[in-house]
């Protein structure tokens, strides 16, 4: 049985100092402050007179602060199941930001949102909590629905491998860099957690998903062992 959402936001609530290093990122994830940089840029880049974000599992704001940096007059929605995390968030992005920030403490299964309310989303180490593939469908059909024309989805992940040898391989050499970060405690520590509540799905099914759902343009900005950076833009003509 997967934890259910109380017991993951209980442990988040418990864990809100790993979440709140804006240089290293989440260190259990394989390059964490080069995917967050090029998620950074490439929604600056393509979204640069962007007025609003919303920060799906946002932890404690290391996407949306660097985000700010770039683009610093956004309006900001916080969105995650910790109310600690946000408590973070917040007091970070208003030590050196003057911006409008909103929270909101549930999960984006259950959240509604308007059409077409913000120009940039990010999804940060969040969506492989979602279950089954009707749960992925409607997430991304929402991710679609709630962005402006012209506005962009961009995910920072662990996944899966198709391939049951390559999800192997993948997996111990996951293993191995845990071990190096810490110890084999450590390693062990971080794969039951992961067994537990996490039930992540290849990239190539989340980029087909997202064109099902309606982007025309996607991309893949960095793939590295069992983590990838990918995002895609919601054309114009999009209703």
């Amino acid at each position: 049985m997967k934890s259910t959402v109380d017991e993951i936001r209980k442990r988040f609530d418990n864990d809100v100092e790993r979440f709140s290093t804006l240089e290293t990122g989440q260190s259990t994830t394989i390059d964490a402050p080069l995917s967050m940089e090029l998620i950074v840029e490439a929604a600056a880049h393509i979204t640069p007179a962007a007025s609003s974000l919303l920060d799906v599992g946002c932890g404690a704001g290391n996407y949306t602060l660097k985000l700010l940096q770039k683009l610093p007059s956004l309006d900001v929605t916080l969105l995650d199941l910790s109310k600690p995390m946000l408590e973070r968030a917040v007091q970070r992005i208003s030590a050196d930001y003057s911006v409008n920030v909103s929270t909101i403490q549930g999960d984006i299964r259950e959240v509604e949102f308007s059409n077409s309310e913000f120009d940039i989303i990010f999804a940060a180490a969040v969506l492989h909590h979602l279950r089954g593939e009707a749960e992925w469908r409607e997430v991304f059909l929402k991710f679609h629905r709630i962005l402006k024309p012209g506005g962009s989805i961009w995910i920072s992940d662990l996944i899966e491998h198709s391939l049951t040898e390559v999800q192997s391989l993948m997996w111990q050499r996951y293993g191995d860099y845990l071990t190096k970060l810490k110890d084999d405690h450590y390693r062990e520590h971080v794969f039951e957690y992961i067994e537990k509540e996490d039930s992540p799905r290849p990239l190539l099914f989340q980029i087909e998903l997202l064109h099902e759902v309606g982007f025309q343009n996607v991309d893949i900005l960095h793939k590295n062992n069992c983590f990838a950076a990918f995002g895609a833009l919601k054309s114009y003509s999009a209703a």
